[in-house]
């Protein structure tokens, strides 16, 4: 059964010698933390053995080695954080769990907001279609530690033998296909749809975008709602949705609207979008599989190149697996007892993958790759294996924790 927040190490392995809290400092500079520190209101009104900012780092690095214990994520903050004046007294499970609350998810929601943009550039393989910049949205659960507090707050799964044996968190994500970094995030009880929640994102979206979406997703007013931010969409439909067919073009896709509930019987207010139908013939797929797209030229987007593309959006369904199995670790739960904590921990998660992703995509273009090409695994593994800058420092020496430009 799983475990909430634990995993055995190997018996010759040191945790203090994987700790890579240079990189995190890299990724969050700590004027930073400190400007969302302020903007939130957690500044410290006296001096603690936790200040907000090292609570910052430890949620970070909480996330990075997640698994280990309290106590020894701080043993790993402290190579990097004593001062040379006086050492780092390791604090107890009990007061990191108060300074945890003390920090509330604030300032990580506002960290993720100023720095979790996305990264690609206009050399990024694999990150573009012609002219637009692609993106997906996609949603995934994340199972909580077994408390009344998450379980009245985020609900459980119904199954056919009962209900579910851990509250679980909806986490709906906007993310690049060429680089899987996420860009926008919301988290929900479980009883939230995944239409719901993704609502909240498309503030995100730009002019220049393409925004792909399985089936689950489609709904007219949601596909409004993100019509309205300017960005394109292709997104896939269910094979029996109505779709009449207006004029068939020289592709073989058609044109077609669609309307809102009220409007349908009647077929007011119309709005016009292009549907590509496809089977995979080379693997003997006979599944049809439909696409609507905003795209109406085909010209500017063929069919089959269209077609084609949409595979880009199960690619990115690695990401949730890039944070649920390698970087969280498979059969684990989220540690924290209360909503707040939760939260917290989510959003800590996916800064500390923002930061990889972002490590992961200077290095492809380095050496001229798709991002597609290199091991989120091994990138995490090297991450954790890295000995951090800090603790080589002499006591005169600037550490990362204060110098915004950590080597």
């Amino acid at each position: 059964m799983a475990r909430v927040g634990q995993v055995k190490s190997p018996a010759d392995e040191r945790i203090s010698d994987r700790i890579a809290i240079g990189v995190l400092t890299q990724a969050f500079p700590p004027g930073l933390v400190d400007e969302v520190i302020a903007e939130t209101g957690r500044v410290e009104k006296r001096s603690r053995l936790l200040p907000a900012r090292v609570v910052v780092y430890f949620v970070l690095a909480m996330c990075l080695f997640f698994g280990q214990g309290y106590e020894e994520v701080a043993r790993l903050l402290g190579e990097g954080l004593g001062d040379g004046r006086r050492s780092w007294r390791v604090p107890t499970t009990a007061a990191i769990g108060r300074a945890r609350r003390r920090l509330g998810v604030e300032p990580l929601k506002a960290l993720f907001a100023r720095v979790c943009h996305p990264v690609a550039v206009p050399e990024t393989a694999g990150a573009w279609y012609r002219r637009w910049h692609l993106v997906a949205v996609d949603g995934t659960t994340l199972d909580l530690a077994d408390t009344e507090a998450n379980d009245a707050h985020f609900g459980r799964p119904g199954t056919g033998r009962g209900i579910g044996a851990f509250p679980q968190a909806r986490v709906v994500g906007l993310a690049e296909c060429g680089t899987h970094a996420v860009f926008g995030a919301v988290v929900g009880p479980l009883s939230a749809g995944e239409q719901v929640l993704s609502r909240r994102l498309f503030t995100h979206l730009r002019e220049g975008m393409l925004l792909l979406a399985d089936r689950g997703f489609y709904g007219f007013e949601l596909w409004q709602a993100a019509r309205a931010s300017g960005a394109d969409l292709l997104w896939r439909v269910r094979s029996n949705a109505a779709l009449p067919v207006m004029r068939v073009l020289e592709d073989g896709s058609c044109l077609s609207t669609v309307h809102a509930e009220p409007d349908r019987r009647s077929r007011r207010n119309p709005v016009t979008v292009r549907v590509v139908e496809y089977t995979l013939a080379r693997t003997g797929d006979q599944v049809v599989y439909r696409l609507v797209t905003t795209i109406l030229d085909p010209e500017q987007a063929p069919a089959h190149e269209l077609a084609a593309l949409y595979a880009q959006r199960w690619e990115i369904e690695t990401t949730p697996d890039e944070i649920k199995t390698h970087q969280r670790g498979p059969k684990l739960v989220l540690r924290s007892k209360y909503p707040w904590g939760v939260e917290q921990e989510i959003y800590g998660l996916l800064l500390v993958h923002h930061a990889i992703r972002q490590l992961m995509h200077q290095a492809a273009l380095q050496e001229g790759l798709d991002p597609d090409r290199l091991s989120f695994t091994r990138s995490l593994r090297v991450v954790r294996r890295q000995v951090p800058a800090q603790a080589a420092l002499s006591p005169r020496q600037t550490h990362p924790c204060t110098d915004p430009h950590p080597r």
